[in-house]
């Protein structure tokens, strides 16, 4: 008895680990989701590969400018002497909702911009008008201050407009809308849709892009 008693304690041991390591991963956000709150309205929405799924390459040191990660962003610099790194991240925290993060460790910086620009999907080009809003949301954790601007673009034949928004990191919900009503748009033209993040002043700092989140929906008739 005290030597079977002995193997259901090893047995309940190994047991309580394999639960607990279970519970750890459900917790997690869901590979692949596309979930996210969206204003009311919202006729497109879209959460970039990045924060859903793995990459085939989790790290680079490194970083050359023009560096794709993953098929639909790309790192931009100008360093002569890149100390940049990135790294994907699997998210785990209660708050999160994107599977994954990028993080990006900036050691000395002798450029004078980094951005990470995000190509948008076709369908953020079918049926665009002037009429909507193109909301950006973003979750992102910073080893100390910085300003981060986003540009959108829009190539529409031979012209392309774009909007600077900057987003307001001191603010509990960070995101900002850019509103296609101020701009030239050709809506029978539009080709291709991507934004810039721009981060200034990036030198000896971690920069953790938690979320990345777009959605589309008619502005208010006034």
């Amino acid at each position: 008895m005290r030597r079977d008693r002995f193997h259901a304690r090893q047995l309940r041991t190994k047991l309580d680990e394999m639960l607990s390591v279970a519970e750890s991963r459900l917790a997690m956000p869901r590979i692949g989701s596309n979930a996210f709150p969206q204003p009311g309205g919202t006729d497109w929405a879209w959460r970039p590969n990045l924060w859903r799924g793995p990459l085939s390459r989790k790290g680079m040191a490194g970083v050359e400018t023009k560096q794709m990660v993953g098929d639909e962003v790309t790192i931009f610099h100008d360093c002569k002497i890149s100390e940049l790194t990135l790294r994907q991240l699997r998210n785990q925290r209660e708050e999160d909702l994107a599977p994954f993060a990028l993080r990006m460790d900036v050691f000395r910086f002798d450029g004078s911009f980094l951005s990470v620009v995000v190509d948008l999907p076709d369908e953020a080009c079918l049926t665009l008008r002037r009429k909507h809003l193109v909301r950006l949301d973003m979750l992102v954790e910073l080893e100390k201050p910085l300003e981060i601007f986003a540009r959108l673009n829009i190539r529409h034949g031979p012209n392309t407009e774009q909007i600077v928004r900057e987003m307001p990191l001191n603010e509990k919900d960070v995101f900002v809308e850019f509103d296609l009503a101020y701009t030239k748009l050709n809506e029978k033209r539009v080709e291709r849709m991507w934004v810039d993040l721009i981060f200034e002043d990036p030198e000896m700092n971690q920069i953790t892009l938690r979320d990345v989140t777009f959605a589309r929906y008619p502005r208010a008739e006034l």
